[in-house]
């Protein structure tokens, strides 16, 4: 008799807390910005997981992460903001503005104003000449060089040493003359050579060169990057408010620092899972929105790259199923699904932590994903 009350106390409980955890699940409240929304429970979402989560970041196990957001099926349906986040807030998302430089190359691209991605960097630059460092090769780069971090110039972020590193274009007035001026690089015996590499191309991640990318766009359409951004991309979108820096010579900043909301973040995800169309519109093209979304490069072991975009493989989802993203310091995040038809934003300021992208990624991992059946 003892069990027998014990195993019906269990269940009670059970019945219990399991119904609290979930209650905490609160739908996305609709907006006047574009984002239908829709309750996670009528997905059969395991939203008892998602309070969960909203409970850990409260509790300081994550720390900086101010928003995330999710959306199945073009439907919003998880939205949370901590640590001094809100809906109003624009993100500094850093690096991850580096794919929405190549979403705006590609509406450039649709408009005609430049040819291709296989278009010369150096054409468009006439004024900078004479270069420092002057070689055939440099004049061959072309956009899409830059879009993959494969261009032969000698720049890597993540070498601190580099000629190209980004903090050494950071302390120069012109950021533009100081790119077009690096030198080629060399290969050392225990470094890839491009016809050595996946795909062709030798990955190092540099920033100079979507700056870059950015100026060739401005020049091409004679207008400031934002403004560009703001015609070509925002507008169509419904976005309303965002924020680009610009070099100290006034050229736009495409390689990091732009500033987005959240539920913004989430409409250049959906844009990338519905092959750039939004509510029906097209607003950049289906086959530029598939050549970004493919493997260029093989970025490291874990990841591929597109035009600037990452490709996460297993280690990221715990399967093979491919995870396209934009990201940016901080662990900043903007997951596109194409299997599930998922969309997750998550934005931090855990800035220069080597917790950042790990917790983001996590989060992503065993929360998001975990949370919303296939």
């Amino acid at each position: 008799m003892r069990h027998a009350c014990f195993h019906l106390l269990a269940g009670l409980l059970a019945a219990c807390v399991l119904p609290l955890h979930a209650a905490d699940y609160r739908a996305p409240a609709a907006r006047d910005d574009g984002w239908p929304v829709a309750d996670a429970r009528t997905l059969h979402a395991d939203v008892a997981r998602l309070a969960a989560l909203a409970t850990k970041i409260r509790s300081g196990s994550y720390p900086g992460i101010t928003s995330v957001l999710v959306a199945r099926d073009g439907r919003l349906v998880y939205e949370g903001y901590f640590n001094g986040g809100d809906p109003e807030r624009l993100n500094d998302v850093r690096s991850a503005s580096k794919s929405v430089t190549a979403l705006l190359v590609g509406a450039a691209i649709d408009r005609g104003l430049i040819p291709g991605a296989q278009a010369k960097v150096y054409d468009y630059f006439p004024d900078k000449r004479p270069l420092q460092h002057p070689d055939p090769r440099k004049q061959a780069i072309t956009l899409e060089d830059l879009l993959t971090m494969s261009s032969l110039w000698e720049c890597d972020d993540e070498n601190a040493f580099s000629s190209g590193n980004e903090e050494r274009m950071y302390v120069t007035e012109d950021w533009l003359q100081f790119a077009l001026d690096l030198p080629i690089k060399g290969f050392a015996p225990w470094m890839a050579k491009p016809q050595d590499s996946p795909h062709g191309r030798a990955f190092a991640y540099c920033t100079a060169g979507a700056f870059v990318a950015g100026a060739v766009v401005e020049r091409a359409a004679h207008m400031p990057l934002a403004r560009f951004a703001g015609e070509a991309l925002e507008k169509p979108l419904g976005i309303g408010h965002a924020q680009w820096n610009a070099a100290p010579l006034g050229i736009g900043m495409g390689g990091g620092g732009t500033r987005y909301r959240s539920r913004d973040l989430a409409k250049l995800g959906q844009l990338a899972l519905d092959e750039g169309s939004w509510h029906g519109r097209q607003v950049i093209s289906a086959a530029w929105m598939r050549a970004m979304l493919t493997a260029h490069a093989r970025a490291r072991d874990d990841a591929d790259y597109g035009y600037l975009w990452w490709n996460f493989r297993k280690p990221v989802t715990g399967t093979d199923e491919p995870v396209w993203a934009m990201g940016g310091n901080g662990g900043n995040y903007v997951f596109v699904v194409p299997s599930r038809r998922l969309v997750a934003v998550i934005t931090s300021t855990a800035y220069n932590q080597r917790y950042a992208h790990p917790q983001s990624q996590e989060i992503f991992r065993e929360y998001v994903l975990k949370a919303l059946p296939r």
